[in-house]
């Protein structure tokens, strides 16, 4: 499975992202998808995840009611949108997928996209 994030960019505290991951390959095999994110010097982190058909989803304290987390199956894409920045959601972002449920067990996600950069700016 190949994960390919892209939607990061500069903006203003307030402002709105939306990060898009589209998987290819064996995706039959991938049940929950996610986003983590990292700061430099720091571990990532968990930010939001969506299982199955996107009936279920997970979010961190620090984005719940700002960061909304969909998934288009048909197209093998998942989302992420996130309203209301601030300065703090800076960090490179990560989409990762995995077979089982354990959203915030970074090591249960198999598989990887590359980081997007986003920056809220104050």
């Amino acid at each position: 499975v190949q994960l390919q994030a892209s939607g990061g960019g500069l903006v203003q505290a307030g402002g709105s992202l939306r990060l898009s991951c589209v998987a290819s390959g064996r995706t039959s095999s991938i049940y929950l998808m996610g986003w983590f994110r990292q700061t430099p010097g720091k571990d990532r982190k968990f930010v939001a995840a969506i299982g199955g058909s996107g009936g279920t989803t997970y979010y961190a304290d620090p984005v719940k009611g700002r960061f909304t987390i969909s998934r288009d199956s048909a197209k093998n894409t998942v989302f992420l949108q996130m309203n209301s920045l601030k300065p703090e959601d800076t960090a490179v972002y990560y989409c990762a997928a995995q077979r089982g449920s354990w959203y915030e067990e970074i090591h249960e996600y198999h598989y990887w996209g590359q980081g997007t950069q986003v920056t809220v700016s104050s």
